[in-house]
């Protein structure tokens, strides 16, 4: 089994930062995709990056390229997300997931095989 939980969630003003993180505890793997996905009130839960444990390649989702970046720490087994010039819309509960098929980033969530209890982000306008 394989444990991940997030932090770093909060209020913020639109136009301010965040950071999030994921830790992975438990089994590990030699290698998986790292994904965070959001859901916000009466929507679907959607993808939002993803990131290679291996090679460290990264996928966004359009509506925050350019403002989103994902990264990772191998020796902590952590992934972040660095999301800056927030907006509204961005507000939602953030999950972070684990996908055990490293060949390809997937942007399903059904793909994903281990989910963390999500992380509050609320952008205030």
């Amino acid at each position: 089994q394989v444990q991940l939980e997030e932090s770093g969630g909060g209020l913020v003003q639109a136009g301010g930062s965040l950071r999030l993180s994921c830790a992975a505890s438990g089994r590990t793997f030699s290698s998986y995709v790292m994904g965070w996905f959001r859901q916000a009130p009466g929507k679907e839960r959607e993808f939002v990056a993803a990131i290679k444990w291996t090679g460290g390649i990264t996928y966004y989702a359009d509506f925050v390229k350019g403002r989103f970046a994902i990264s990772l720490d191998n020796a902590k087994k952590t992934v972040y997300l660095q999301m800056d010039s927030l907006k509204p819309e961005d507000t939602a509960v953030y999950y972070c997931a684990l996908d055990l098929n490293f060949s390809v980033i997937e942007i399903m969530t059904a793909e994903y095989d281990y989910w963390g209890q999500g992380t509050q982000v609320t952008v205030s306008s």
